[in-house]
C-alpha cells in the first residue's frame, strides 16, 4: 500500500469518525434515551474501528522504518566512511546553524 493511499485512507477514517461525533453531539439534546443509546453505539463503534485502523497503519509506519534503518545499518557496514562522511556533514551543518543564535 503506497504512503499516498495510507495518509488517504487515514484522513477518511478520522473525517468519519468526526462526522459520526458531530452528529452525536448536536442531535442529543433532541433525543430520547433509546435514540441517545443508538446514536452512543454508532459513535462508540466508529471510534473502535478508527482505533483498530490507526492501530494497523501505526505498525506498518513501524515495519517500514525497521526495515529503513536496517538497510541504513548495512549501507554504514559496507561504506564506513562515507557514513563517517555523512556524520561529519551533518555535525559542521549543525554547528554553523547553533552558532549563527
Amino acid at each position: 500500500m503506497s504512503k499516498d493511499t495510507t495518509s488517504e485512507h487515514l484522513r477518511a477514517e478520522l473525517k468519519n469518525l468526526a462526522d459520526t461525533l458531530e452528529e452525536v453531539l448536536s442531535t442529543s439534546t433532541d433525543k430520547s434515551k433509546s435514540e441517545l443509546d443508538k446514536l452512543r453505539n454508532k459513535a462508540r463503534n466508529a471510534l473502535d474501528a478508527s482505533r483498530e485502523r490507526l492501530g494497523e497503519s501505526g505498525d506498518r509506519i513501524a515495519q517500514t522504518t525497521r526495515e529503513a534503518a536496517g538497510l541504513a545499518d548495512d549501507y554504514v557496514r559496507e561504506n564506513p566512511w562515507h557514513g563517517v562522511g555523512i556524520g561529519a556533514a551533518i555535525g559542521v551543518v549543525l554547528g554553523v546553524l547553533l552558532t549563527r543564535r
